[in-house]
């Protein structure tokens, strides 16, 4: 597979989501599905494999670092840290001590003696970004950490962060309906300061394969979407168009929907590397087969003129979740 560059951090083009196996996407995965997904995937060319402390909690790690092991020096993992597990919900932790606890729970999940990139899940308003980046240096200098990563955070945040200790990914969503990182300023600030960029959620958390419509039932009990006002019956219905987009391309490039949706994003830069998730070996064949699917700027301004004359209706997510992503620039 095509390789692309996180900052000096080489990875796939397409990496892999490992959340949705075990957690917040509807009941976990058979244990032994999820790894032979995750070892399917770096058979077919995936090296970058994206997991947390809290996806489960814990039992992501676990599953991820499993199915690792046999080729464990051939791959990338990444981590994050920064939910407090422990306290009430969505409730966040990144002072430097707890950090520095909870990474050597993270390698002992993992099975490794380092965590190729570590993100802070979560931007703490009660920790400045300052002690948070010199917490993650003093891993990096023991060698527990090899690259830092932030997710969801603003400009400013990024530049501070980024003085104290190079950052060399920040994961935020953005898919061809939700285009936020195109209008707060993390985009130009990646691309000016040579940081990476990792979509999540970059098929619409499953609504741009054209498999959700406003039958679709999602498990209140075991999926987080459930709660998201882009995702209830009525938006569903009304984003309708943007499927419609997708599918009229699809055929065009003999393609999917989901296809055309990742091509679209590695189509904007060479430093965009998307992680799909998925726990079926179909849906996965069906996401890697999006390298294969080259878009020309000619077909990306059309895709692009087509998106303009319609309207994305519903926030990303719900409220409580929106609570924890980092508002201002």
């Amino acid at each position: 597979m095509e390789q692309r560059k996180l900052g000096e951090l080489e990875v796939s083009a397409l990496g892999l989501g490992c959340m949705s196996i075990s957690t917040n996407y509807g009941p976990p995965a058979d244990k032994e599905q999820g790894i032979k997904t995750i070892r399917e995937a770096y058979e077919k060319g995936v090296t970058f494999f994206d997991t947390a402390e809290v996806y489960g909690p814990y039992v992501n790690e676990e599953l991820v670092g499993e199915a690792l092991v046999p080729f464990r020096d051939k791959v990338v993992i990444a981590s994050k840290f920064g939910f407090d597990i422990k306290g009430p919900e969505g409730s966040l932790i990144s002072r430097p001590d707890h950090i520095k606890k909870v990474v050597e729970d993270s390698l002992r999940r993992l099975r490794t003696d380092r965590i190729d990139l570590y993100y802070q899940h979560r931007v703490d308003p009660q920790v400045p970004i300052e002690e948070v980046a010199g917490a993650v240096k003093d891993l990096i200098q023991e060698g527990k950490v090899l690259h830092f990563g932030l997710s969801e955070a603003s400009v400013n945040t990024i530049r501070r962060a980024h003085a104290v200790q190079s950052v060399t990914a920040i994961q935020s969503e953005y898919s061809f309906m939700e285009r936020t990182p195109e209008h707060n300023g993390v985009l130009d600030v990646c691309e000016e300061l040579g940081i990476g960029f990792v979509p999540w959620g970059p098929v619409g958390l499953g609504y741009l394969t054209g498999k959700i419509d406003a039958h679709t039932q999602l498990d209140v009990e075991t999926d987080v979407r459930a709660g998201f006002w882009r995702l209830n019956s009525e938006n569903i219905t009304a984003n309708m168009p943007i499927i419609d987009i997708l599918r009229t391309f699809a055929e065009k490039k003999n393609a999917t929907p989901a296809q055309i949706s990742l091509a679209w994003l590695l189509a904007q830069k060479s430093w965009i590397v998307p992680i799909p998730g998925t726990r079926s070996i179909a849906h996965l064949d069906e996401n890697l087969g999006a390298v294969e699917v080259q878009l020309t700027p000619s077909e990306v301004r059309e895709l692009e003129t087509e998106f303009s004359k319609i309207k994305v209706h519903g926030a990303r997510m719900s409220e409580k979740h929106m609570r924890t992503v980092e508002q201002s620039i």
